[in-house]
Protein backbone atom coordinates (compact mmCIF):
# COMPACT_ATOMS: atom_id res chain seq x y z
CA UNK A 1 0.00 0.00 0.00
CA UNK A 2 1.20 3.57 -0.65
CA UNK A 3 -0.16 6.35 1.69
CA UNK A 4 0.94 9.86 0.01
CA UNK A 5 1.18 12.57 2.86
CA UNK A 6 -1.65 14.48 0.88
CA UNK A 7 -3.46 13.25 -2.41
CA UNK A 8 -5.39 16.27 -3.67
CA UNK A 9 -6.37 13.91 -7.12
CA UNK A 10 -8.97 12.36 -4.71
CA UNK A 11 -10.22 16.22 -3.61
CA UNK A 12 -10.19 17.24 -7.39
CA UNK A 13 -12.26 14.02 -7.93
CA UNK A 14 -15.34 15.51 -5.72
CA UNK A 15 -14.96 19.21 -7.72
CA UNK A 16 -14.18 18.42 -11.33
CA UNK A 17 -17.35 19.64 -12.96
CA UNK A 18 -17.60 22.44 -11.03
CA UNK A 19 -13.78 23.75 -11.33
CA UNK A 20 -14.22 23.40 -15.44
CA UNK A 21 -17.45 24.92 -15.60
CA UNK A 22 -15.53 27.74 -13.66
CA UNK A 23 -12.78 28.34 -16.02
CA UNK A 24 -14.78 27.81 -19.10
CA UNK A 25 -16.78 31.04 -18.10
CA UNK A 26 -13.36 32.81 -17.40
CA UNK A 27 -11.90 32.45 -20.89
CA UNK A 28 -14.75 32.54 -22.45
CA UNK A 29 -15.06 35.77 -20.65
CA UNK A 30 -11.68 37.18 -21.06
CA UNK A 31 -11.15 38.71 -17.65
CA UNK A 32 -8.02 36.95 -15.85
CA UNK A 33 -6.93 39.71 -13.41
CA UNK A 34 -8.65 41.70 -10.86
CA UNK A 35 -12.47 40.38 -11.96
CA UNK A 36 -15.65 39.60 -10.25
CA UNK A 37 -14.21 36.01 -9.17
CA UNK A 38 -11.39 38.04 -7.16
CA UNK A 39 -13.94 40.56 -5.65
CA UNK A 40 -16.49 38.29 -4.76
CA UNK A 41 -13.62 35.80 -3.00
CA UNK A 42 -11.95 39.01 -1.05
CA UNK A 43 -16.02 39.55 0.06
CA UNK A 44 -16.66 35.76 1.30
CA UNK A 45 -13.27 35.01 2.88
CA UNK A 46 -13.64 38.79 4.70
CA UNK A 47 -16.90 37.26 5.75
CA UNK A 48 -15.71 33.82 6.69
CA UNK A 49 -13.28 35.27 8.57
CA UNK A 50 -14.77 37.63 10.72
CA UNK A 51 -11.87 40.09 9.57
CA UNK A 52 -13.94 42.79 8.03
CA UNK A 53 -11.42 43.41 4.89
CA UNK A 54 -9.47 40.99 2.79
CA UNK A 55 -7.24 41.73 -0.22
CA UNK A 56 -6.01 38.95 -2.67
CA UNK A 57 -2.18 38.64 -3.96
CA UNK A 58 -0.03 36.25 -5.88
CA UNK A 59 1.13 34.45 -2.40
CA UNK A 60 1.30 33.79 0.88
CA UNK A 61 4.47 34.97 0.99
CA UNK A 62 3.50 38.68 -0.87
CA UNK A 63 0.68 38.65 1.85
CA UNK A 64 3.30 39.13 4.69
CA UNK A 65 5.57 41.24 2.27
CA UNK A 66 2.84 43.62 1.50
CA UNK A 67 1.63 43.43 4.74
CA UNK A 68 4.71 44.57 6.94
CA UNK A 69 4.84 47.36 4.48
CA UNK A 70 1.75 48.67 4.53
CA UNK A 71 2.23 48.20 8.64
CA UNK A 72 4.99 50.88 8.08
CA UNK A 73 7.91 48.89 8.60
CA UNK A 74 11.31 51.16 8.05
CA UNK A 75 14.18 49.94 6.40
CA UNK A 76 16.03 48.48 9.74
CA UNK A 77 13.63 48.26 11.64
CA UNK A 78 12.67 44.94 13.76
CA UNK A 79 10.09 42.40 13.86
CA UNK A 80 9.93 39.82 16.43
CA UNK A 81 9.20 36.64 15.07
CA UNK A 82 9.50 32.89 15.37
CA UNK A 83 12.60 30.66 13.79
CA UNK A 84 10.35 27.58 13.61
CA UNK A 85 8.28 28.68 10.66
CA UNK A 86 8.81 27.87 6.68
CA UNK A 87 10.80 30.56 5.03
CA UNK A 88 8.96 32.77 4.21
CA UNK A 89 8.20 34.02 7.06
CA UNK A 90 11.88 35.39 8.10
CA UNK A 91 12.40 36.23 4.01
CA UNK A 92 9.44 38.18 3.91
CA UNK A 93 10.23 40.36 6.90
CA UNK A 94 14.34 41.02 4.94
CA UNK A 95 12.84 41.50 1.61
CA UNK A 96 10.52 44.54 3.50
CA UNK A 97 13.84 45.86 4.59
CA UNK A 98 13.38 44.75 8.53
CA UNK A 99 15.94 42.86 10.51
CA UNK A 100 14.41 39.52 11.72
CA UNK A 101 14.35 38.95 16.21
CA UNK A 102 13.66 35.70 16.76
CA UNK A 103 12.13 34.27 19.80
CA UNK A 104 11.45 30.77 21.22
CA UNK A 105 8.48 28.36 20.80
CA UNK A 106 6.04 26.69 23.20
CA UNK A 107 7.38 22.71 23.18
CA UNK A 108 3.68 21.76 23.22
CA UNK A 109 2.21 23.84 20.57
CA UNK A 110 5.36 24.62 18.33
CA UNK A 111 4.07 28.09 18.06
CA UNK A 112 5.64 31.58 19.98
CA UNK A 113 5.93 31.54 23.26
CA UNK A 114 4.57 34.16 25.11
CA UNK A 115 6.66 33.98 27.99
CA UNK A 116 9.74 33.66 25.30
CA UNK A 117 8.89 36.60 24.27
CA UNK A 118 8.49 38.88 27.23
CA UNK A 119 11.57 37.52 28.43
CA UNK A 120 12.92 39.04 25.28
CA UNK A 121 11.29 41.94 25.70
CA UNK A 122 12.18 42.31 29.44
CA UNK A 123 15.21 41.60 29.16
CA UNK A 124 17.05 42.32 25.86
CA UNK A 125 14.72 45.74 24.87
CA UNK A 126 14.62 49.16 26.60
CA UNK A 127 11.89 51.54 25.51
CA UNK A 128 12.10 53.96 22.95
CA UNK A 129 10.27 55.94 21.56
CA UNK A 130 6.29 55.73 21.32
CA UNK A 131 6.94 53.24 24.13
CA UNK A 132 8.09 50.65 21.22
CA UNK A 133 11.02 47.95 22.52
CA UNK A 134 14.76 48.96 21.38
CA UNK A 135 16.93 45.90 21.19
CA UNK A 136 19.69 46.80 23.36
CA UNK A 137 22.96 45.11 21.94
CA UNK A 138 21.66 46.22 17.89
CA UNK A 139 20.11 49.59 19.00
CA UNK A 140 17.41 48.58 16.76
CA UNK A 141 13.93 49.68 17.26
CA UNK A 142 11.08 47.37 16.91
CA UNK A 143 7.79 47.81 15.34
CA UNK A 144 6.49 44.58 14.81
CA UNK A 145 5.09 41.03 16.52
CA UNK A 146 4.74 38.41 13.82
CA UNK A 147 3.49 35.07 15.31
CA UNK A 148 2.91 32.17 13.57
CA UNK A 149 -0.28 29.65 13.19
CA UNK A 150 2.22 27.10 12.81
CA UNK A 151 -0.02 23.60 11.35
CA UNK A 152 -2.81 24.95 11.94
CA UNK A 153 -3.04 26.16 14.93
CA UNK A 154 -3.60 29.01 16.52
CA UNK A 155 -0.94 31.35 18.95
CA UNK A 156 -1.86 32.38 22.22
CA UNK A 157 -3.39 35.25 20.73
CA UNK A 158 -4.46 36.76 24.13
CA UNK A 159 -1.12 36.85 25.94
CA UNK A 160 0.99 37.73 22.66
CA UNK A 161 -1.72 40.61 21.83
CA UNK A 162 -1.26 41.51 25.51
CA UNK A 163 2.61 42.08 25.32
CA UNK A 164 1.96 43.85 21.64
CA UNK A 165 -0.21 46.57 23.64
CA UNK A 166 1.99 46.84 26.33
CA UNK A 167 5.19 47.42 24.33
CA UNK A 168 2.97 49.33 21.32
CA UNK A 169 3.95 47.05 18.20
CA UNK A 170 1.51 46.02 15.89
CA UNK A 171 0.46 42.53 15.40
CA UNK A 172 0.61 40.51 11.79
CA UNK A 173 -0.57 37.31 11.58
CA UNK A 174 1.11 34.57 9.39
CA UNK A 175 -1.58 32.48 8.99
CA UNK A 176 -0.47 30.96 5.79
CA UNK A 177 -1.70 27.69 7.15
CA UNK A 178 -4.42 28.14 9.56
CA UNK A 179 -7.47 29.46 7.30
CA UNK A 180 -10.37 28.32 9.41
CA UNK A 181 -8.43 27.52 12.38
CA UNK A 182 -10.28 29.58 15.58
CA UNK A 183 -8.57 30.46 19.37
CA UNK A 184 -11.54 31.02 21.55
CA UNK A 185 -14.20 31.74 19.00
CA UNK A 186 -12.51 33.88 16.76
CA UNK A 187 -11.10 32.72 13.44
CA UNK A 188 -7.22 33.17 12.50
CA UNK A 189 -7.19 36.01 10.38
CA UNK A 190 -9.02 38.33 12.89
CA UNK A 191 -6.76 38.64 15.79
CA UNK A 192 -4.06 41.21 15.05
CA UNK A 193 -4.21 44.12 13.39
CA UNK A 194 -3.64 42.34 10.07
CA UNK A 195 -2.67 38.65 8.90
CA UNK A 196 -1.59 37.07 5.95
CA UNK A 197 -2.74 33.24 4.06
CA UNK A 198 -1.62 31.20 2.05
CA UNK A 199 -3.42 29.74 -0.95
CA UNK A 200 -0.50 27.27 -2.07
CA UNK A 201 -2.49 24.05 -3.69
CA UNK A 202 -1.04 22.07 -0.34
CA UNK A 203 -3.12 24.33 2.01
CA UNK A 204 -6.22 23.78 3.33
CA UNK A 205 -7.62 26.43 1.34
CA UNK A 206 -5.41 25.83 -1.62
CA UNK A 207 -5.84 26.94 -5.50
CA UNK A 208 -4.58 25.37 -8.37
CA UNK A 209 -1.38 27.28 -8.33
CA UNK A 210 0.13 30.15 -5.75
CA UNK A 211 -2.18 32.59 -4.41
CA UNK A 212 -2.42 34.53 -1.20
CA UNK A 213 -4.82 36.58 1.13
CA UNK A 214 -4.13 40.00 3.27
CA UNK A 215 -6.88 40.61 6.07
CA UNK A 216 -7.70 43.37 8.42
CA UNK A 217 -10.02 44.51 10.45
CA UNK A 218 -8.51 48.37 9.48
CA UNK A 219 -10.15 49.73 5.95
CA UNK A 220 -6.82 51.80 5.59
CA UNK A 221 -3.97 49.12 5.87
CA UNK A 222 -6.16 47.38 3.78
CA UNK A 223 -6.48 49.58 1.09
CA UNK A 224 -2.07 50.23 1.40
CA UNK A 225 -2.13 46.80 0.63
CA UNK A 226 -4.80 47.19 -2.55
CA UNK A 227 -2.18 50.13 -3.96
CA UNK A 228 0.97 47.73 -2.95
CA UNK A 229 -0.24 45.13 -5.40
CA UNK A 230 -0.80 47.19 -8.06
CA UNK A 231 2.56 48.72 -8.31
CA UNK A 232 2.01 51.26 -5.62
CA UNK A 233 -0.65 53.16 -7.66
CA UNK A 234 -4.72 53.25 -6.95
CA UNK A 235 -5.30 55.32 -10.60
CA UNK A 236 -3.68 53.85 -13.23
CA UNK A 237 -0.14 55.31 -14.44
CA UNK A 238 -0.32 57.34 -11.09
CA UNK A 239 2.06 55.91 -8.53
CA UNK A 240 2.42 57.24 -4.92
CA UNK A 241 5.10 54.49 -3.82
CA UNK A 242 6.89 51.82 -5.16
CA UNK A 243 5.01 48.62 -5.57
CA UNK A 244 4.56 45.24 -6.72
CA UNK A 245 3.34 43.29 -9.31
CA UNK A 246 0.77 40.73 -7.10
CA UNK A 247 -2.31 40.27 -8.12
CA UNK A 248 -4.37 37.09 -7.58
CA UNK A 249 -5.78 36.33 -10.92
CA UNK A 250 -9.32 34.77 -12.06
CA UNK A 251 -8.61 30.87 -11.65
CA UNK A 252 -6.72 30.74 -8.61
CA UNK A 253 -9.91 33.59 -7.13
CA UNK A 254 -12.94 30.75 -9.10
CA UNK A 255 -11.07 27.93 -7.86
CA UNK A 256 -11.04 28.83 -4.52
CA UNK A 257 -14.46 29.95 -3.85
CA UNK A 258 -15.52 26.42 -4.65
CA UNK A 259 -12.85 25.18 -2.11
CA UNK A 260 -14.09 28.06 0.43
CA UNK A 261 -17.85 26.09 0.75
CA UNK A 262 -16.58 23.04 1.52
CA UNK A 263 -13.70 24.43 4.18
CA UNK A 264 -15.17 23.61 7.10
CA UNK A 265 -16.05 20.14 6.12
CA UNK A 266 -12.87 19.50 5.28
CA UNK A 267 -11.53 20.76 7.92
CA UNK A 268 -13.78 18.59 10.10
CA UNK A 269 -12.70 15.07 8.57
CA UNK A 270 -9.18 16.59 9.02
CA UNK A 271 -10.17 16.85 12.44
CA UNK A 272 -11.42 13.36 12.39
CA UNK A 273 -8.31 11.87 10.79
CA UNK A 274 -6.06 13.76 13.91
CA UNK A 275 -8.56 11.63 16.17
CA UNK A 276 -8.04 8.49 14.98
CA UNK A 277 -4.42 8.96 14.97
CA UNK A 278 -4.50 9.51 18.61
CA UNK A 279 -6.24 6.93 19.70
CA UNK A 280 -4.34 4.05 17.24
CA UNK A 281 -0.97 6.19 18.75
CA UNK A 282 -1.43 6.25 22.18
CA UNK A 283 0.74 4.34 24.56
CA UNK A 284 3.56 3.95 21.69
CA UNK A 285 7.13 4.63 23.27
CA UNK A 286 8.41 8.21 22.72
CA UNK A 287 5.77 9.27 20.42
CA UNK A 288 3.78 12.47 21.61
CA UNK A 289 1.00 13.67 19.70
CA UNK A 290 -0.42 17.12 18.81
CA UNK A 291 -1.43 19.06 21.86
CA UNK A 292 -4.50 21.22 21.23
CA UNK A 293 -5.56 24.02 24.41
CA UNK A 294 -8.71 24.49 25.60
CA UNK A 295 -10.57 26.88 23.26
CA UNK A 296 -8.30 26.57 20.01
CA UNK A 297 -9.87 24.54 16.94
CA UNK A 298 -6.88 23.05 15.03
CA UNK A 299 -7.08 22.59 11.62
CA UNK A 300 -4.33 20.10 11.18
CA UNK A 301 -2.56 21.49 7.90
CA UNK A 302 0.11 19.37 9.26
CA UNK A 303 -0.40 16.22 11.90
CA UNK A 304 2.90 16.04 13.53
CA UNK A 305 4.48 13.86 16.33
CA UNK A 306 7.50 13.82 17.91
CA UNK A 307 9.53 11.05 18.29
CA UNK A 308 12.76 8.97 19.01
CA UNK A 309 15.12 8.48 15.92
CA UNK A 310 13.03 10.88 13.48
CA UNK A 311 15.15 10.42 10.79
CA UNK A 312 15.90 6.62 10.78
CA UNK A 313 11.70 6.11 11.41
CA UNK A 314 11.39 8.46 8.42
CA UNK A 315 13.24 6.33 6.34
CA UNK A 316 11.92 3.45 7.42
CA UNK A 317 8.33 4.77 6.25
CA UNK A 318 9.50 5.41 2.83
CA UNK A 319 10.75 2.42 2.22
CA UNK A 320 6.76 1.22 3.25
CA UNK A 321 5.61 3.65 0.59
CA UNK A 322 4.37 5.90 3.66
CA UNK A 323 4.43 9.74 2.76
CA UNK A 324 5.66 11.92 5.66
CA UNK A 325 7.92 15.26 5.86
CA UNK A 326 9.94 17.26 8.14
CA UNK A 327 8.75 20.84 8.75
CA UNK A 328 11.08 22.13 9.52
CA UNK A 329 14.64 20.72 9.71
CA UNK A 330 16.44 23.50 10.58
CA UNK A 331 15.59 26.57 12.08
CA UNK A 332 15.51 29.99 10.70
CA UNK A 333 18.06 31.54 13.27
CA UNK A 334 20.31 29.13 12.01
CA UNK A 335 20.04 29.17 8.17
CA UNK A 336 23.16 29.98 6.48
CA UNK A 337 21.37 32.77 5.29
CA UNK A 338 20.66 34.87 8.70
CA UNK A 339 24.06 34.19 9.42
CA UNK A 340 24.85 37.48 9.71
CA UNK A 341 22.14 38.02 12.35
CA UNK A 342 24.54 36.36 14.70
CA UNK A 343 22.27 33.56 16.06
CA UNK A 344 24.22 30.32 17.54
CA UNK A 345 23.05 26.98 17.86
CA UNK A 346 21.98 26.17 21.49
CA UNK A 347 20.28 29.70 21.37
CA UNK A 348 17.01 28.74 20.82
CA UNK A 349 16.99 25.43 22.32
CA UNK A 350 12.81 24.13 22.06
CA UNK A 351 12.92 24.80 18.29
CA UNK A 352 16.42 23.40 17.81
CA UNK A 353 14.80 20.52 19.60
CA UNK A 354 11.65 20.66 17.44
CA UNK A 355 13.86 20.48 14.39
CA UNK A 356 15.14 17.12 15.71
CA UNK A 357 12.24 15.50 16.51
CA UNK A 358 8.84 16.19 14.54
CA UNK A 359 7.33 13.95 11.66
CA UNK A 360 4.43 15.23 9.67
CA UNK A 361 2.31 11.83 8.69
CA UNK A 362 -0.57 11.89 5.73
CA UNK A 363 -2.97 13.83 6.53
CA UNK A 364 -5.62 14.84 4.42
CA UNK A 365 -9.82 14.64 4.25
CA UNK A 366 -10.41 11.93 2.27
CA UNK A 367 -7.66 9.86 4.57
CA UNK A 368 -9.06 6.20 5.07
CA UNK A 369 -9.52 4.22 8.18
CA UNK A 370 -7.20 1.42 6.97
CA UNK A 371 -4.47 3.99 5.86
CA UNK A 372 -4.80 5.36 9.21
CA UNK A 373 -4.29 2.05 10.79
CA UNK A 374 -1.29 1.62 8.37
CA UNK A 375 0.73 4.43 8.84
CA UNK A 376 0.08 4.05 12.67
CA UNK A 377 0.85 0.45 12.97
CA UNK A 378 4.16 0.81 11.09
CA UNK A 379 5.32 3.07 13.44
CA UNK A 380 4.49 0.88 16.21
CA UNK A 381 6.47 -2.07 14.35
CA UNK A 382 9.16 0.33 14.16
CA UNK A 383 9.64 1.23 17.93
CA UNK A 384 9.35 -1.88 18.73
CA UNK A 385 12.04 -3.12 17.19
CA UNK A 386 10.28 -5.43 14.67
CA UNK A 387 11.18 -3.37 11.72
Amino acid sequence: MTIPVLDLRRQYATLETEIQEALREIFASGQFILGKHGKALEEEAARYLGAGHAVGVASGTDALLLGLRAMGLRPGEGVVTTPFTFFATGGAVHNAGGRPFFVDIDPRTFNLSPDALRRFLEEECRRGEGGRPVHRATGVPIRILLPVHLYGLCCEMDALNALAREWNLLVLEDACQAFGASYRGRKAGSLGDGAAFSFFPTKNLGGAGDGGLFTSRSEELAAQVRMLRVHGGRTRYVHETVGYNSRLDEVQAAVLRIKLGRLDGWNGARAEVARRYGEALRGLPGVTVPFVPEGAVHIFHQYVVRVPRRDELKAYLDGKGIGSMVYYPIPLHLQECFRFLGYREGDLPESERAAREVLALPVFAELREDEILEVAGAIGDFLAGRA
